[in-house]
């Protein structure tokens, strides 16, 4: 049987920054109990990780599922040390376009879904004296325009980090969370290709980077598994940019070739 300090439940891990996340932690020597609602992506994923990495499919919407996938990893592995969540959705709309319908959505996977998988998990993390992140975004720190509901709820997320790492830190838990910028993912290429000139807007995305790109899956992972692990041992309550430094450009500020030189 696997230690379960080494077991991390990943949800959202059946493409994009959690299959990343998988990936890199199997290679680390970790067991993993992936979690998503794509049951045939999932299931690929597990089969490409071998026998350490286990599925568990459902929806961190709903309790019993992410109750589901705790009650496998305690199965398969004697416990849990370790979740790193980032399942969520990607909608569309302003206070006035977004409808009830839409928001309740957005909400139930980004914002209450980390919500109660965390609460599924964290008797066996305090158990373990495990660790969280959560995969909250830039959009956790500021927004664009026309997606409410996503930043509301990223928002929240970054709330939750800080709360439950305030309320976790006598038991022995760390939270943390990462904040991406635009990275690599089959969800960044559905939203790009929603718009009338994809291929401009992919030009506009990577150039709204310092480092000249968006970032990859596994760029993410790696932050993601150094807060999981005890080389991030007196971090908490931190949630860690990782955005090729779109948040620290000062916006409309002259590049020196556009400066009038006297």
């Amino acid at each position: 049987m696997s230690d379960p300090k080494n077991t991390v439940l990943v949800t959202g891990a059946a493409m994009g920054i959690g299959k990343a996340v998988a990936e890199n932690l199997v290679a680390a020597g970790k067991s993993v109990v992936l979690m998503d609602v794509n049951g045939d992506a999932l299931a690929e994923t597990v089969r490409a990780l071998g026998p350490r990495a286990v599925a568990s499919v459902g929806s961190v919407a709903n309790p019993a599922d992410s109750e589901a996938a705790v009650a496998l990893a305690i199965e398969r592995f004697g416990g849990l040390g370790g979740l790193s969540h980032n399942a969520g959705i990607q909608r569309y709309g302003d206070v006035v376009t977004t409808s009830r319908e839409l928001w309740d959505e957005v909400m139930s996977v980004n914002l209450t879904g980390a919500f109660l998988v965390a609460k599924a998990a964290m008797p066996q993390l305090r158990q373990h004296k495990g660790a969280v992140v959560l995969t909250a975004s830039i959009q956790g720190m500021a927004a664009q325009k026309g997606a409410l509901a996503y930043v509301v709820a990223k928002h929240g997320l970054i709330g939750l980090v800080t709360g439950m790492a305030m309320d976790e830190a006598e038991n022995g838990v760390r939270v943390n969370g990462v904040a991406p910028g635009s990275v690599d993912t089959p969800m960044l290429r559905w939203a790009i290709g929603l718009d009338p000139d994809p291929a401009s807007l992919d030009a506009v995305i990577d150039g709204m980077h310092p480092l000249g790109r968006r970032g990859k899956p596994e760029e993410i992972a790696s932050v993601i598994a150094f807060l999981l692990s005890d080389q991030a041992s007196f971090m908490t309550g931190e949630t860690v940019r990782v955005d090729g430094g779109v948040l620290a450009r000062i916006a409309g500020a002259p590049k020196p070739e556009d400066r009038v030189r006297k």
